[in-house]
């Protein structure tokens, strides 16, 4: 049933990947008048979560943040779809470094990098930072339950010398990678909502306490690697800006989750600048009620 799936979709994706760009947003306008005028995709959800964080913001203005995040949330569908077939110059033109020499010179210093990000801007071309850096590059990802799609998007990321990796198998390649002593980059997106009864640390988040993910934050003390986030700004439709920060090359030095904390007020900045290019459909606050006693009294 997963192939048939896979061979059904495939042509009509790669229909669309092949669209000119302006042809390409057309169809994202129309996909958003289904996904958020038809079929309402997440709305309640959004809609709450931007109640939620932004208490002071009129309906109103709740309204017109949730059509414009819409809007580019289609666009980000759109662009994903066209990652198949687009070339790396277009994607160039359309994804820029402003300061790609921090990471360049973390690569001549033969220093391992910690890359991390939010749901934020878009994080579908980032990619093609291999193209300015020499070293292989890892990102965390979630498997696809269809293990043909799972494939493609492993052979799309591969083009850029990027190699997805799966939660289970980061350490053990990363460890390998480590020992080899070639140096590496590894992309977390770490501002998911963590399973509450695992999680090593709750921290504040938006105003309200929440389970945080800290494998970035572990891995880079454990492997000596250098903790940089990356933000990313949307210029116009299909443009995007990125920018490196430091956030520290001595993570070992730092208390636990000194990092993570330092992480979120980053991605917090991002947001409360143009809180439309979030992700707001995922349930990011649900355990915001509970804390780690909770848990624990459950347990």
């Amino acid at each position: 049933m997963q192939f048939l799936v896979y061979i059904l979709a495939y042509p009509f994706l790669w229909l669309v990947s092949i669209l000119p760009f302006r042809a390409l947003y057309a169809f994202s306008d129309v996909l958003y008048l289904f996904i958020y005028r038809v079929f309402g995709y997440r709305k309640k959800t959004v809609q709450y979560n931007l109640r939620l964080v932004f208490p002071e913001k009129s309906d109103k203005e709740i309204n017109l943040i949730t059509k414009k995040f819409y809007h580019h949330f289609c666009d980000m569908m759109v662009e994903a779809i066209k990652s198949l077939t687009i070339t790396e110059a277009q994607m160039l033109k359309r994804f820029k470094f402003t300061n790609v020499e921090l990471l360049q010179d973390l690569e001549k210093n033969d220093r391992n990098v910690a890359l991390m990000c939010a749901h934020y801007g878009s994080w579908e071309w980032i990619f093609v930072l291999q193209s300015y850096i020499e070293n292989k590059g890892y990102a965390v990802y979630k498997r696809l339950a269809n293990k043909h799609f799972d494939k493609l998007i492993k052979r799309i990321r591969a083009k850029y010398n990027s190699h997805l990796i799966t939660t289970k198998e980061t350490i053990p390649i990363l460890m390998r990678a480590k020992v080899s002593g070639k140096s590496f980059m590894c992309g977390f997106v770490s501002d998911q909502s963590a399973k509450s009864r695992k999680a090593l640390h709750w921290g504040d988040f938006m105003g309200y306490t929440v389970p945080m993910h800290t494998g970035a934050e572990m891995l880079a003390k454990r492997l000596d690697m250098t903790v940089v986030f990356f933000r990313v700004k949307r210029l116009k439709r299909g443009y995007y800006e990125t920018t490196f920060e430091t956030i520290t090359e001595n993570a070992k030095a730092h208390e636990n989750f000194e990092i993570t904390d330092h992480f979120f007020r980053l991605v917090e900045k991002q947001i409360h600048e143009a809180p439309q290019y979030y992700l707001w459909t995922h349930k990011r606050w649900k355990h915001k009620d509970k804390s780690p006693e909770d848990y624990k009294k459950v347990n």
